[in-house]
C-alpha cells in the first residue's frame, strides 16, 4: 500500500524514536536475562533459572506495556495518514517524519528487529534445553519408583511388600561414588 506523502509533524517523530529507544533498552535487557538463563540451565544453577524467570515476567509485562504505547503511535499515524493503525509500517510512519527522523527510525526499527529475533531464538534454545534436562530428572525420578501410584503418578518412595505378586524391583545405582 503507498501512502500519501503528508507534512512532517515533530511531535509525533520525537515521540516514535523515543518509543523506538525505550523498546531497544527493553530488548535488550530481555536479551540479556535470556542469555543469562541459558547459562545458569547449561550448568543447572536452579536458583538462578528460577530467578530469572521471575525478571523475565516483570520484563514482558514492561514490554506489554510499551506495546500499548506502539499501539497509540500507530493510531496516530493512521488517523494522519487516513487508514487504521494495524495498517500502518515503519515506512508509512516515516513518511510523516523529516528526513533525518525518518532515518533514525528505520535504523532503530531494523535494530529493534534483529535484537527481538535474538530474544526469540535464544528463548528457544533456553527452551529446549529445559525440557531435555526436565525429560532427564522424570527419567531419574522414574528410576526411584515415580510412577507407582497409578491414581497422581507423583514421587512415592517403595515401602513393604508389594500385593500385586509382581516381583519386587531391584533398586538401580544412580551414583557410584567413594570418599
Amino acid at each position: 500500500m503507498t501512502f500519501p506523502a503528508i507534512s512532517t509533524t515533530p511531535q509525533l517523530g520525537a515521540a516514535l524514536l523515543k518509543h523506538l529507544d525505550d523498546q531497544l533498552r527493553s530488548a535488550d535487557r530481555m536479551l540479556d536475562l535470556v542469555l543469562r538463563q541459558a547459562r545458569a540451565v547449561r550448568v543447572r544453577d536452579i536458583e538462578v533459572v528460577l530467578s530469572l524467570v521471575g525478571q523475565i515476567q516483570a520484563e514482558s509485562d514492561a514490554r506489554a506495556r510499551l506495546e500499548a504505547d506502539r499501539t497509540t503511535l500507530l493510531t496516530q499515524a493512521g488517523s494522519l495518514l487516513g487508514v487504521h493503525g494495524s495498517a500502518i509500517t515503519i515506512d508509512a510512519f516515516c513518511s510523516l517524519l523529516d528526513p533525518a527522523s525518518a532515518f533514525e527510525a528505520r535504523e532503530r526499527s531494523e535494530r529493534l528487529r534483529g535484537v527481538l529475533r535474538e530474544v526469540r531464538d535464544e528463548h528457544l534454545v533456553t527452551r529446549a534445553l529445559m525440557r531435555q534436562e526436565l525429560a532427564f530428572v522424570d527419567h531419574l525420578v522414574r528410576l526411584m519408583g515415580a510412577g507407582d501410584d497409578p491414581n497422581n503418578g507423583t514421587y512415592a518412595p517403595p515401602t513393604g511388600p508389594r500385593s500385586n505378586a509382581a516381583p519386587a524391583r531391584q533398586p538401580h545405582r544412580l551414583l557410584d561414588l567413594q570418599a
